[in-house]
């Protein structure tokens, strides 16, 4: 079942807004058969200031967005569905949390941390700081919930890169040091495929797979706001995402961060699409 979350978290109505549109025209629901669950409305955000008190572009709407998402997700959940859920950027990762039980456990594949708060962020956009806030180390007053949504001992960071300048070494140091961290360059040390299914064999209880577009590398998808280098190819993310998409305890997937204003031709939407189809093929 796919359902739209287009939350972006800059207010500024980029590209990644309109990724969930593009990726259906480019044919999505078809390349997966998949049942359509339309658009969550609410998950739109309009208001591009930077809250001076939480540090959050659009604060005051952000907790509606995450209730809308956390309310669709937890009906396909409960009504035997396996949600793909379509951003957006990463901000719609709060109010999908809160929809999963406690003890889910996160597979969290992105380019970036996504640990910073409304201080240390330079740009305030709650995509700079999803994976804070559903540990619990994020401005939650702004995004939604109150408490750590999943415990940190059950979240994987694969494919991050290390940091390069001052605000991601101050991202580094912030991550709860109970997540389990897999940076790219180790990830693909060991293996992509040999990753997946070690995640996929080494625990138990429910799942979710969280998949952010820029932790492939930009000569492979360079459509992405925030492009890091050396990053996994598109191999690498299909041997990776594979096992994890199609393990039996997932409870479903999202995927963000794809910026159709730098795709212009729409060839890496469409890349897209195969790539998912790939890995949630029977």
């Amino acid at each position: 079942m796919i359902v739209d979350a287009p939350l972006d978290s800059s207010g500024a109505g980029r590209g990644e807004e309109r990724a969930p549109a593009a990726l259906r025209r480019a044919g999505l629901l078809d390349a997966l058969a998949a049942d359509d669950d339309g658009q969550v409305d609410e998950a739109r955000l309009r208001d591009s200031t930077r809250d001076p008190a939480s540090g959050v572009i659009g604060a005051a709407e952000l907790p509606r967005a995450g209730g809308a998402i956390s309310a669709r997700v937890a009906a396909l959940i409960s009504d035997g569905h396996r949600p793909l859920v379509l951003g957006g950027d990463c901000a719609i990762l709060p109010g999908i949390c809160r929809a999963l039980p406690p003890t889910t456990e996160l597979w969290f594949v992105d380019a970036h941390p996504d640990f910073l708060d409304g201080v240390t962020s330079p740009t305030g956009e709650a995509a700079d700081m999803d994976l804070s806030v559903v540990t619990g180390h994020g401005p939650a007053a702004a995004v939604g919930p109150d408490d750590a949504l999943l415990d940190p001992n059950r979240v994987h960071l694969l494919g991050h890169r290390p940091p390069t300048d001052e605000s991601s070494r101050v991202e580094a140091a912030r991550i709860d040091p109970a997540i389990h961290q897999l940076p790219a360059v180790e990830l693909l040390r060991r293996g992509a495929a040999a990753v997946g299914a070690g995640l996929v064999a080494g625990g138990d209880g429910p799942a979710w797979l969280h998949l952010d577009l820029d932790v492939v590398d930009p000569r492979d998808l360079p459509a992405v706001t925030y492009p890091e280098p050396d990053g996994l190819r598109w191999a690498d993310l299909i041997a990776l995402v594979t096992p994890l998409a199609r393990a039996d305890r997932l409870l479903g997937m999202s995927v963000t961060d794809l910026n159709t204003d730098e795709d212009p031709d729409g060839r890496h939407t469409r890349r897209v699409v195969e790539v998912l189809a790939q890995v949630l093929g029977d």
